[in-house]
């Protein structure tokens, strides 16, 4: 069932997600859970991380895009989560594909 098959792909991208998060204390990293929305026309899986600063701003995002540090200075952002989760999508959309051929 796609029910299953969005479960198993959804522990696999949170497995994927949790070992390329760069690890300073390692909440972030901890943090990755997935949701499956699903309607009548479609089903998804929607990966989140609510891992924030003090302030609110998602830690992910800023490990992703870069950001300021405070202090005047850049740190640059690193693509961790594209290259995790695009494999999971893959091996997902091939699965899902043999499941609606059959």
């Amino acid at each position: 069932s796609f029910q299953s098959i969005m479960e198993k792909y959804g522990r696999e991208g949170i497995s994927a997600l949790s070992a390329s998060t760069p690890i300073d204390t390692g909440e972030t990293a901890s943090s990755w859970t997935y949701e499956i929305l699903q309607n009548a026309q479609s089903i998804s899986l929607v990966f989140f991380n609510n891992s924030e600063t003090k302030t609110g701003i998602p830690i992910a995002i800023l490990l992703q895009y870069g950001h300021g540090n405070g202090r005047g200075a850049y740190i640059r952002g690193r693509d961790f989560i594209n290259p995790a989760i695009q494999p999971i999508f893959d091996k997902l959309a091939e699965e899902a594909w043999r499941e609606v051929s059959k």
